[in-house]
């Protein structure tokens, strides 16, 4: 299974980017695969459900997503299932005023759909995305 792991220092409380990150309609501010999150609800571990709506290489893929480990101010892991599978964690470092955030995921890549793109060229796509996805996230608490 193929895993992109990256990660960012931003200078904000590790509270207003968990706050932010925990709530996946926010997640299309920073994610640009993210093409649609609904029907967000709350579960009983402070996380959430949600159905989704991705593009990866031109295709869309949809399936539901939902929050199965959660710990304030220190990690976020949730589980994607649909048209490909995945895990997505962020761990959160506080440091004062400065963040230290990782983003990992884990997903089975969707070859029977994605044609003549092989695993290694949606690999790199992926991880060039990872660090975007970072950036966007530094840009919306440090640039605002």
């Amino acid at each position: 299974m193929p895993k992109v792991d990256n990660e960012v220092i931003i200078n904000a409380s590790v509270g207003e980017i968990f706050n932010f990150i925990s709530r996946p309609s926010k997640l299309q501010q920073i994610w640009p695969s993210f093409i649609e999150i609904t029907h967000e609800k709350l579960l009983a571990n402070g996380g959430y459900s949600y159905r989704w709506k991705y593009k990866m290489a031109g295709i869309f893929f949809t399936g539901i997503g939902e929050c199965i480990d959660l710990q304030p101010d220190r990690l976020l892991l949730s589980k994607n299932i649909g048209d490909f599978d995945s895990t997505v964690k962020f761990t959160f470092q506080s440091t004062s005023i400065r963040t230290r955030i990782t983003l990992a995921i884990d997903y089975k890549v969707p070859l029977s759909r994605l044609g003549p793109f092989t695993e290694n060229m949606i690999l790199k796509m992926n991880n060039k995305e990872a660090g975007l996805i970072l950036d966007n996230l530094r840009i919306i608490f440090e640039e605002t």
